[in-house]
């Protein structure tokens, strides 16, 4: 494994290591020295930081996370367009980092590894917040006003994640590779086939 040299800082390199450690190999099979060594760091540089190897894999998660979650505060999602180019940036962020999503879905759903209290937390803090751009939608009459603001969210990770986590089969099946134009393209044609049904077809709360 390559040593990484760049002038970043101490606390960036050692991120940019467990980033490449993680990834890659399991969680219990990476060790403190790998990082370390890896970032061209001393060990103790990771106490310093992160307290621990959780400690350090869990802000790992948190900076890899943040543009996502920090969109949701910007102007991105100020009207039904934005949904492309927020597509656009998450597929664009996962791209950069293939194995990320599929290392969320083995905390989460299959319990392996730590972190799946913290990853809820941030994955709460996104629902939180996009339900409150939902809301502002519906005030400016975007959207329909009687709209399930879970089903909007589940709908909307479902056309996010699920080109990233079987890009390989479908570039099989497809005969095509998934590059980044053939995503900004799919950003676009998902993010206004989403943004038509915001306009009063999708399902509405029971009872509704």
């Amino acid at each position: 494994m390559t040593t990484l040299t760049t002038d970043n800082s101490v606390r960036a390199r050692l991120l940019l290591a467990a980033q490449q450690c993680f990834l890659s190999d399991d969680y219990h099979q990476v060790s403190t020295r790998q990082i370390a060594e890896l970032a061209n760091a001393n060990v103790s540089m990771i106490r310093y930081y992160f307290g621990n190897k959780e400690g350090l894999y869990e802000e790992m998660i948190r900076e890899t996370l943040s543009p996502l979650l920090n969109a949701l505060d910007g102007p991105l999602l100020e009207t039904t367009g934005g949904f492309s180019d927020y597509l656009k940036l998450y597929y664009e962020t996962m791209n950069e980092k293939p194995e990320f999503p599929k290392l969320i879905l083995k905390v989460l759903a299959l319990n392996q590894g730590p972190g799946r209290r913290f990853i809820q937390q941030l994955l709460e803090r996104g629902r939180s917040k996009g339900a409150r751009r939902v809301g502002e939608l519906k005030a400016s009459a975007q959207i329909a006003t009687d709209i399930d603001p879970d089903f909007l969210r589940l709908a909307f990770v479902s056309l996010a994640m699920t080109p990233v986590l079987l890009k390989n089969i479908f570039e099989e099946q497809m005969a095509r590779p998934m590059d980044t134009e053939f995503f900004r393209q799919l950003a676009l044609f998902n993010g206004q086939l989403f943004a038509a049904g915001l306009s009063g077809g999708l399902p509405r709360k029971q009872g509704a």
